[in-house]
């Protein structure tokens, strides 16, 4: 079992265009969706797919979100303290080559209460889960290292620990090593050089022109600190796996990209999924890999299933 945790939930809208969008023109949607959304929430879906078990929980009730989501055969664990609070929504525009803007909400301030309520919901819904995943930004109220204060409690009760935020949130997680050591991180390459002072458009350069030696090193420095698996997603580029074992990259099946909400997610889902199943470093690298570049070729804020995966196309080479 996969117990995921959404710290910060939303409704997500995506609005398509059917032509460019244009700053301070008028446009009529060619299109609109709402879905249950947060990064979490978003791997739980991924995972559900695949006919693996898994508990989406969130932070708080909200009366819209959900029942949404129990539409999608999940059934999400959530508590109402000090409520009700109003779930924030996400607004994602896409236009038809694919480009993507993101207008995000903060979220509901929690309280002291709410924070505690919470962490202890999210505790006995992990006892017995194999990985537990701490998804996506901290909402209001919660302090930034509220992800590194759940690790160790975790890690108590057997499981392995998957974190994927940004911002101070981040910074947070990495500065509790090696005391709150977790087992995979999933930086892209600007989160990358924020944890590791290096330079992301030096890692996007390298990452395309093949030279993916300043990218293990970055990525080691987090490995060797306290963090299981680094996966490093380079989005076309394919991404890189740093842990104990060695180092792999992986090149992206190629696809038309339609809408790169959610490839992130999917690449923690793609990675989980192999691990459960008991799969080599590169074959979760593969797994990552192909997860992120299907979530890639589908519109809006669909997220794949295992049908339209290929690992078989991600090209995995172990590194010296």
């Amino acid at each position: 079992m996969i117990v995921t945790f959404t710290a910060n939930p939303s409704l997500d809208k995506t609005v398509g265009l059917d032509a460019p969008l244009c700053r301070g023109e008028v446009h009529r949607a060619a299109s609109v969706n709402v879905e249950a959304g947060g990064k979490g929430i978003n791997v739980a879906r991924c995972i559900d797919y695949a006919a693996v078990p898994v508990v989406p929980v969130l932070s708080f009730h909200d009366e819209v979100l959900v029942p949404l989501l129990a539409t999608t055969g999940l059934r999400p664990s959530a508590r109402t303290v000090d409520g009700p609070y109003r779930v924030r929504t996400n607004m994602t525009i896409t236009e038809p080559d694919g480009t993507t803007t993101k207008i995000n909400e903060p979220g509901p301030v929690l309280t002291e209460a709410q924070l505690a309520a919470a962490a202890a919901l999210l505790l006995d819904r992990a006892r017995g889960a194999e990985w537990v995943v701490l998804s996506g930004s901290l909402p209001p109220g919660a302090p930034d290292n509220w992800y590194a204060t759940l690790t160790p409690s975790l890690k108590r009760l057997g499981c392995k620990v998957a974190i994927d935020t940004s911002g101070a949130a981040l910074d947070a997680v990495v500065d509790a090593l090696p005391g709150a050591a977790f087992d995979l991180i999933k930086p892209n390459s600007d989160e990358l050089a924020q944890l590791t002072g290096g330079d992301s458009s030096a890692f996007e350069a390298a990452a395309r022109d093949g030279d993916l030696g300043e990218i293990v090193t970055a990525a080691r420095a987090l490995q060797v600190r306290g963090v299981a698996n680094v996966l490093v997603t380079l989005g076309g580029a394919g991404a890189v796996l740093v842990n104990a074992q060695g180092a792999w990259a992986a090149t992206s099946p190629k696809v038309p990209v339609l809408s790169t909400v959610g490839a992130g997610d999917s690449s923690v889902a793609g990675f989980l999924l192999a691990e459960v199943a008991g799969r080599s470093p590169g074959d979760c690298l593969a797994n990552a890999t192909a997860y992120g570049s299907a979530a890639a070729g589908l519109p809006g804020t669909s997220l794949p299933r295992p049908e339209v995966v290929h690992p078989l196309r991600a090209h995995v080479t172990r590194l010296a």
